[in-house]
């Protein structure tokens, strides 16, 4: 895992659980949040960050625009894509395997009650652990995620109840980017990449679970806990 970085000063120690289900379906991971949110509320848990890799599954945000996307439901059942709506914000989005995504169950209310500064916690998380990878990215003015050029390589939507968190980003590492073209992702008819495509070679998917563990804790002023084991 990559150290922490030089100059890091917290006052208080916070703990961030790392839960890391592997390969699991979006329903089975949004019932873990479900749960997880319940239990941050009531205080039973500490603040949480679910790593997982999805099957094909195209989401649909509380703002979906459905005519986002682009391919039949007879053409995505035979490609085995599910499509699922969710109480997240933004639009329509791809999920699959090589995609690292990341589920923080945080109480903002001992961070800072602000969604927008949040989203921008969330690109900094993604930035700097694709840094650690040799790759510089950005922010693209009125647009929530991360780029690589004009590509986007990182998305985000988010929700909140009282407060605490739930979904959150998806990097592409190894991702098919062909599944893209099925969706108008986000909304936004813009390129996509992903880390493979950039650096021109594989990437463990392990190595940059442990990357953004360590980046998400230094952005949030967390101590990370685990990772978890889950049943």
């Amino acid at each position: 895992m990559p150290e922490a970085a030089a100059g890091t000063v917290s006052t208080r120690t916070r703990h961030c659980q790392i839960n890391d289900l592997g390969r699991a379906g979006y329903r089975e991971a949004w019932d873990l949040q479900l749960d997880l949110v319940r239990a941050r509320k009531a205080g039973a848990v500490c603040d949480q960050l679910i790593f997982v890799e999805h099957p094909p599954t195209i989401t649909l945000g509380r703002n979906a625009n459905e005519g986002n996307v682009l391919a039949a439901p007879v053409r995505l059942s035979n490609l085995g894509i599910a499509v699922e709506e969710t109480d997240r914000g933004g639009d329509v989005t791809y999920h699959g395997p090589g995609q690292v995504v990341a589920y923080p169950i945080l109480d903002l209310k001992e961070w800072r009650r602000d969604v927008g500064a949040y989203l921008r916690a969330l690109e900094q998380v993604v930035m700097t652990t694709l840094l650690d990878f040799g790759v510089r990215s950005r922010r693209v003015e009125g647009w929530t995620g991360v780029w690589v050029g004009d590509a986007k390589i990182a998305a985000m939507g988010v929700h909140l109840s009282r407060w605490v968190t739930s979904h959150g980003l998806a990097l592409n590492v190894n991702t098919n980017l062909d599944h893209f073209r099925l969706i108008v992702p986000c909304g936004l008819p813009k390129p996509v990449t992903s880390l493979e495509q950039v650096l021109g070679r594989e990437v463990s998917m392990g190595a940059v679970v442990d990357s953004m563990g360590c980046r998400f804790g230094e952005v949030f002023g967390r101590s990370m806990i685990g990772p978890a084991s889950i049943d």
